[in-house]
């Protein structure tokens, strides 16, 4: 059995509590001890959060290319999805949670705390971030590039056939985390202002 089967399996087997953003689903799970999954799925992925006492303990995030589990899974956790949160047996979550766990319980906690800027904000030192991924002098397509600032992710996108990934952020210091189809992760850290508008990265 596959894991989006088992996803799937669950989440029929389990009993529908609400549907929550990530800092009400946070604090509604520990404050009823619920032991279930939450899900978070949209046209292009899909985001589990597994729950045993309230406390968030394992993580899985599937889109087209693949799989990924636990600290990475919730790396493209940004804070703006819906979840709905459903009770389930402890026994099935446990044996999830034994192959997503998620070691730091921080990074959840840095995404349910960012305020996204607002889209369309004039001033306040906000611009466009063009990241320009190449290998051997040539544009890396379908690369996913996430880009963090003091932990918390302000921003995903995916490399286009040129190579470029688009973001409109604040100026400041960031750290720009790549990961390529076989799930490798590279990190980076660059500045953004208005007199650097493009990141060049060399894989």
């Amino acid at each position: 059995m596959n894991i989006h089967t088992l996803l799937e399996n669950i989440l029929k087997a389990s009993q529908d509590v609400g549907t929550y953003p990530l800092s009400d689903l946070i604090s509604t799970a520990k404050s009823k001890l619920i032991s279930g999954i939450a899900v978070a799925k949209d046209p292009e992925k899909e985001l589990y959060i597994a729950f045993m006492g309230g406390e968030p303990q394992g993580a899985v995030y599937l889109d087209e290319k693949g799989v990924l589990f636990g600290d990475q899974a919730v790396l493209l956790i940004n804070g703006t999805e819906s979840f709905l949160m459903k009770e389930s047996r402890k026994d099935v979550i446990e044996t999830l949670i034994m192959s997503s766990r998620i070691y730091d319980k921080n990074r959840l906690k840095k995404n349910m705390s960012y305020v996204v800027p607002e889209i369309g904000k004039s001033g306040g030192g906000i611009g466009i971030l063009s990241i320009r991924v190449s290998k051997g002098g040539t544009p890396v397509n379908g690369i996913r590039v996430s880009v963090r600032k003091d932990g918390k992710i302000v921003g995903s996108d995916v490399t286009t056939s040129n190579g470029d990934a688009g973001f409109r952020i604040a100026y400041g210091d960031y750290d720009c985390i790549l990961q390529d189809r076989s799930q490798a992760v590279t990190r980076y850290h660059f500045t953004f202002d208005p007199t650097h508008p493009t990141v060049q990265i060399a894989l």
